[in-house]
């Protein structure tokens, strides 16, 4: 199975975009999480009152600082913005976004790993139809390693994870309960807790199911490098020891 990373830079109507193209030093890096979204701001130079008064209207600022690199920013804000999302066709043409989403002088640059030259193909042409575009690179990544950028956005592993499923995943990993040997039990764990035994065993299978039905496309992606199965391998040589 080939295996493709992709970057494209997309120009279209969006603010993140317009601002750095009103500041050309400017470069914008974007995490989208699952309610929020993160965006790391650096300048080369001292940013003037007009963008620190646009930075400050973006959302929350989590992180400022200057020093001899230039000036640095860490803000968050609400996912408005990414309804209709460009990740959103991404994801109908089978393509992994692999974030941040980088803006940086009036453009858009996103990284893609897709299973199928088709898929990018059709994707390339989807984006086309309603905005400009431009394909910087097209790699055909090797069986035998994954990019470091191959990294599965937080957003996507945790979706649809309650909050009560989240704690009681994060109390488990957190009390030594996936360690070997295990240094708790789910007793344990529950009576740490204002719940029954049963409801959080409950939170916490919902929560480990969640998770991995969510992995699944990076997992799938991990095992399409390989290049034997050692699973498939043991049940051949149980099949040849069975025929002698």
């Amino acid at each position: 199975m080939s295996l493709y990373e992709t970057s494209i830079r997309v120009k279209h109507e969006c603010p993140y975009r317009e601002i750095s193209e009103r500041y050309p030093d400017l470069t914008i890096r974007e995490w989208p999480l699952s309610d929020c979204q993160v965006l790391e701001i650096t300048a080369e130079t001292t940013p003037t009152d007009e963008l620190l008064e646009e930075i400050g209207q973006i959302g929350t600022v989590l992180h400022e600082s200057e020093d001899d690199d230039g000036y640095h920013v860490v803000t968050q804000s609400c996912l408005c913005s990414l309804e209709e999302s460009i990740i959103d066709r991404f994801e109908k043409h089978n393509c992994l976004y692999q974030p941040p989403t980088i803006y940086h002088q009036g453009w858009e640059h996103y990284t893609v790993v897709a299973f199928d030259g088709d898929d990018i193909r059709g994707l390339l042409s989807d984006l086309r139809s309603d905005r400009e575009i431009e394909l910087l690179s097209k790699t055909s990544i090797s069986e035998k390693q994954i990019p470091h950028s191959m990294l599965a956005p937080a957003n996507q592993l945790f979706e649809n994870i309650t909050d009560r499923q989240l704690a009681a995943l994060q109390l488990a990993l957190e009390s030594g309960y996936y360690e070997q040997p295990r240094k708790t039990s789910l007793r344990d764990l529950a009576d740490q807790t204002a719940v029954a035994r049963s409801t959080y065993e409950e939170h916490l299978r919902k929560a480990e199911n969640k998770l991995l039905t969510n992995a699944g496309q990076f997992l799938r992606l991990v095992t399409a490098t390989s290049t034997a199965d050692p699973l498939q391998v043991k049940k051949m040589r149980q099949a040849e020891q069975a025929a002698d």
